[in-house]
């Protein structure tokens, strides 16, 4: 989904104490993303339902509509029911981006910036699980996870803002 104003914040670099301290805020915040994300979806499915019921089928002559068509009246109220709902789903995203959280997927899954041995990392979580417990290498993403250790858990707590 495109912003069309994306929220400017300067790169904050989380240490793992940090991203757990962060963790209960953007549990909040990233289980609204998701439910936003299905109403969106929902509403998404039901506007295309109704823009395959008002068109015509391109084998047969086409129908004229009835002034009184009740497609164009559910077309409009679907229509102004999406942006409102798409508007609030780019609040919650706003929201993580003011807190230095990169959201990855609509389905729950976060990366916070930090640093390990002089490089840019993510700690990674993901919807549903306790704490922050991965990390992964800025390119590898999701498919590059990897468990955090005590050595690392050190490393990346030296990272700073």
């Amino acid at each position: 989904m495109a912003r069309s104003n994306p929220v400017e914040v300067k790169k904050k670099f989380f240490t793992l104490e940090e991203a757990n301290k962060a963790l209960p805020l953007v549990k909040a915040i990233v289980s609204d993303v998701v439910k936003q994300f299905e109403s969106v979806h929902r509403l998404r499915e039901r506007l295309a339902g109704v823009q395959s019921e008002r068109e015509s089928d391109p084998r047969r002559e086409p129908r004229p509509r009835p002034q009184n068509d009740p497609y164009t009246e559910e077309l409009a109220h679907s229509l102004g029911e999406l942006e409102s709902e798409e508007e609030k789903l780019g609040n919650y995203i706003d929201e993580l981006n003011k807190l230095g959280v990169e959201l990855k997927s609509l389905e729950g899954l976060c990366d916070f910036p930090s640093m390990m041995d002089g490089r840019e990392v993510y700690l990674c979580w993901r919807l549903g699980e306790p704490a922050v417990e991965h990390w992964h290498e800025v390119n590898d993403g999701f498919a590059g996870r990897q468990p955090i250790s005590s050595p690392i858990a050190a490393l990346s707590s030296r990272g700073g803002n």
